[in-house]
């Protein structure tokens, strides 16, 4: 059942929006920032030889380029200035994040509120501009052992490490302004609005495959298939699990106040579309630098990860759902929902739950509950994500009709309009507070001369 709140939101018409000024320039500077993006995906790394890159990923495409493509938004397969897309920051915040949850430093950095963050961030950054050198310069090796540079050579190296390394630093900082100044995650609506420009290609393509083969009834399966996903998908990020929550009877002066009750919602996938991302990038890292240079000029090290960890291989399957369950637990316990701080909170402002003492009880008892729900959010997730995987390993379905990017679009976009919901909200609150206002100063001057 929708809250009142939601139901606000829903009443609000096209003039309510109109009049929130403040929300109309976030999503015009976040739909700015997304323009730029898209456009930065198109401008070439100096020295590629386009044909031959074309030829090389038009086979690639099946394989994990395909995958490395689509969430580069393409800039892959073009060999744009964002090819590496924001991969090293989401593995830098991997590193940084684990490191925080081990390191003394780092944990004692965590509890210095707002300072400790921004260090945690300039820590985060540092980090990404050492993963993408590294991921840059093995790339641009890659390049040229697979003969796809027209000249090859140490100027050729250093200008593509500049140049991807910069892409990334600049895709960072677009982020972080759509976060700031925007509407939404900027990290996540950047690999959002990537997956779905380049859906509509996948989509001719695979009609096309369809028409080829005259296999409609496959065509009609996968659409079912993704709609399934889509709904599915949506009413588990929808789910909640409530905590009662009562507070006591409290005496300020001479008047005693009833204590009330509430209920605390626990998600069942509280860490959202993280943990996918999470072990997408882990997954891709050590096979980006070998999908250019191919099996043949590759080591045997790198052959074999392209041999077993290929998409819909055994390991491949394994690691993604090990990793997806691992950041589950991580990202919610460290980040999304911290069960101490909550009890904490809980206490000081004299709230518990019936039959559970405030404190360490109810810490316990909310690391309980949590780690039930996350055994069924976690489930959620690794089926969601492994099983399109399955099919379109063996049905040859396009990447972009998969779970993983089936889960970040329906996950970013329900995010990004509750934002939105949660701005028109504030704008309507303020001008309810603003006519009470003019009311109470309207009645004031009527009852002025009765005063007299």
């Amino acid at each position: 059942m929708a809250s009142a709140a939601e139901q606000m939101a829903a009443n609000t018409s096209w003039a309510a929006f109109g009049q929130a000024k403040e929300l109309r320039q976030r999503i015009f500077f976040t739909l700015g920032l997304l323009i730029v993006y898209r456009l930065g995906t198109y401008i070439p790394v100096p020295g590629i030889d386009t044909d031959a890159l074309r030829a090389f990923m038009d086979e690639a495409a099946s394989g994990i380029g395909g995958i490395l493509s689509m969430f580069t938004g393409g800039a892959l397969s073009r060999m744009g200035i964002f090819a590496l897309g924001i991969m090293p920051y989401i593995s830098a915040s991997i590193i940084v994040q684990l490191l925080g949850a081990m390191w003394e430093p780092l944990k004692q950095l965590k509890k210095e509120g707002e300072q400790g963050r921004k260090k945690l961030n300039q820590y985060t950054r540092y980090g990404t501009v050492v993963l993408a050198t590294f991921q840059a310069y093995g790339m641009a090796a890659s390049l040229e052992a697979g003969e796809l540079v027209t000249d090859p050579g140490l100027y050729f190296r250093v200008a593509c490490v500049i140049t991807l390394v910069g892409g990334t630093m600049f895709l960072m900082w677009l982020g972080e302004q759509i976060t700031a100044r925007g509407i939404g995650n900027g990290i996540s609506l950047i690999i959002f609005v990537g997956i779905i420009a380049e859906v509509p290609a996948a989509l001719a393509g695979f009609l096309a495959q369809g028409q080829e083969t005259n296999n409609w009834g496959l065509v009609l399966g996968v659409f079912a298939m993704v709609i399934a996903v889509f709904a599915f998908v949506v009413f588990m990020e929808r789910s909640l699990r409530k905590i009662h929550i009562q507070y006591p009877r409290r005496q300020v002066g001479m008047k005693v106040y009833d204590g009330g009750s509430s209920h605390l919602p626990i998600k069942v996938n509280p860490a959202g579309v993280i943990p996918a991302i999470f072990a997408s990038a882990l997954l891709l890292l050590p096979t980006t630098l070998s999908t250019f240079s191919g099996g043949d000029t590759a080591g045997p090290i790198m052959s074999t990860l392209l041999a077993y960890f290929g998409p819909g291989q055994p390991l491949y399957l394994l690691f993604f759902t090990a990793m997806i369950v691992f950041f589950t637990f991580f990202y919610t316990r460290e980040v999304a929902f911290k069960t101490d701080e909550v009890a904490d909170n809980l206490k000081n402002q004299n709230g518990f739950v019936p039959g559970i003492r405030p404190g360490q009880r109810t810490k316990e008892y909310l690391d309980y509950v949590v780690t039930r729900i996350l055994v069924l959010g976690s489930a959620y997730l690794a089926l969601v994500c492994l099983l399109p995987e399955i099919l379109r390993a063996n049905l040859s379905i396009p990447f972009y009709f998969g779970g993983t990017s089936v889960l970040i679009i329906v996950s970013v976009g329900m995010d990004t309009i509750q934002q939105i919901q949660s701005h028109l909200l504030a704008h309507q609150y303020e001008g309810l507070i603003e006519k009470s206002q003019l009311r109470g100063k309207r009645g004031g001057k009527k009852r002025s001369p009765s005063r007299r």
